[in-house]
């Protein structure tokens, strides 16, 4: 089993995602506005940027092998508001997404 490392934590996470399927660390949601003001939590948005955290093996094609992933462990991403599942793992919280519901890889 891949073990994956949480850079928020420090901790390793035995996690392998399936298919597809991408494991994001989500980045830290704003907690003042352009102007000063501090938000509350419940005001907050959502991040929509992360950290690739673990990547499965691929789309199984009808060929019978496996696609290539475009994304890497540790690459920057941008995902949609709404897209992929949350799950939380002890005390931190993650996002599993499909590869094509992606929206960008940040060049480094």
């Amino acid at each position: 089993m891949a073990t994956a490392t949480s850079t928020r934590t420090k901790k390793k996470l035995k996690f392998r995602p399936t298919e597809d399927r991408i494991l994001i660390e989500p980045g830290e949601a704003d907690e003042t506005t352009a102007g000063g003001i501090i938000l509350p939590d419940a005001a907050r948005e959502k991040p929509l940027t992360g950290k690739v955290i673990a990547v499965g093996p691929g789309k199984l094609l009808d060929s019978g092998k496996r696609g290539e992933m475009s994304v890497s462990i540790g690459d920057e991403v941008f995902y949609g508001k709404y897209s992929g599942t949350e799950i939380d793992m002890g005390t931190d919280t993650y996002v599993v997404i499909r590869e094509n519901d992606l929206l960008a890889i940040v060049d480094k």
